[in-house]
């Protein structure tokens, strides 16, 4: 998805950081309880530093919707993590992004006008009707609504399987996106084998598939992935097995499957949080996922050893575009009275996309 993010003035571009930090802290001093800056897991410390509430992006919003007396909202996140945070929160309340180019490439990978298509060639060759969409909580509220106006419902990597066990309960099959890995892994987890899974293209007509495939399978998963996630190899867990035998590996499951199926565990960003808290002293942990949270979760552990499975260290780049320069940008212009790079998801959208997120917290 296409997004412009002005340039920002010199007087940020140029600042030291002590500057930032000044600026930054007497903004939000000024705005006091009329603000509140949400951390997701993976941004960097400079901004994290600032954040009143860390979590991953449904549970910030929900605390954004519970803070009623916040005016301001500054998601330091990604754009589909503010949009949900704008359907959360009431009307009194605006959600800021501090970079409008602070996308999710995952969530970008599906849009709606593919979906749609999809949909209509499923139509085509199948019972629609028994057809369950489900779309992973990174992607943007026009997929949301998407699923909301035809049944479906949003999961999380928490809660896919009650999620899925649901939809099944409702139909044959189901069109799971944006990441193919997380429908796999719950699949997998559920039972099923590969003869029940296709990967759907969207670049392709029928999602590169016969019309048999799409009759057979229980599953047809989006061929997105998460950039980050998707680096992690088995010989990454191989070699860090052979490092540290009898060390501990923790991965995301939007990891591949032949790399969550060498984990020890596996489970979201929260469950990764939890589980190096909960591991013994001394504990040699390799962790796949983003490098922001693993560096966090070992300045946090000092009596365990937290590592990265990739040695090549992979930031998410989108998320990384959010730095105290934007931040310190949007709080001195809500000083101003000047709200900037606001997120509004329009009142249709917001309605179905709402009801998609309600099914999946009736499921759970």
């Amino acid at each position: 998805m296409f997004r412009i993010q002005a340039a920002l003035a010199e007087r940020y571009v140029n600042a030291t950081q002590d500057q930032l930090e000044d600026w930054i802290g007497a903004a939000r001093s000024t705005l006091g309880d009329r603000l509140l800056i949400l951390g997701h897991h993976y941004q960097r410390d400079e901004v994290m530093r600032w954040a009143d509430a860390r979590g991953d992006s449904f549970g910030l919003s929900r605390r954004a919707a519970d803070t009623h007396g916040a005016e301001f909202i500054v998601f330091c996140g990604v754009h589909f993590m503010a949009e949900s945070a704008d359907i959360l929160t009431a009307e009194h309340q605006v959600v800021i992004l501090p970079d409008l180019n602070a996308g999710c490439s995952m969530a970008d990978m599906a849009d709606l006008d593919s979906v749609e298509t999809a949909w209509d060639e499923l139509a085509a060759v199948t019972d629609i009707e028994r057809v369950v969409p489900i779309t992973y909580m990174n992607s943007s509220a026009a997929l949301k609504a998407f699923v909301g106006r035809r049944g479906g419902a949003v999961c999380t990597s928490s809660n896919a399987r009650s999620v899925v066990r649901w939809a099944l309960d409702r139909g044959d099959k189901l069109l799971f996106f944006p990441d193919q890995h997380l429908g796999r892994n719950t699949a997998f987890q559920l039972g099923f084998g590969p003869s029940d899974l296709r990967v759907w293209d969207p670049k392709r007509d029928l999602g590169g598939l016969e019309d048999a495939d799409v009759k057979e399978a229980a599953f047809l998963l989006w061929k997105g992935h998460c950039s980050v996630h998707q680096r992690f190899k088995v010989e990454h867990v191989d070699a860090f097995r052979a490092a540290h035998p009898g060390g501990l590996v923790i991965v995301h499951p939007e990891c591949s499957h032949d790399v969550v199926d060498l984990a020890d565990q596996v489970g979201s960003t929260d469950f990764i949080i939890r589980a190096v808290g909960a591991a013994a002293a001394g504990a040699i942990i390799g962790v796949g996922t983003e490098i922001h949270l693993v560096r966090r979760l070992a300045a946090e552990h000092p009596d365990r050893t937290v590592v990265s499975l990739d040695p090549i260290v992979c930031p998410c780049s989108t998320m990384f575009r959010i730095d105290a320069a934007h931040l310190a940008w949007c709080l001195e212009s809500l000083v101003e009275s000047r709200i900037v790079n606001q997120i509004k998801v329009d009142t249709d959208t917001a309605k179905w996309a709402r009801v998609a997120l309600e099914r999946m917290l009736d499921i759970v």
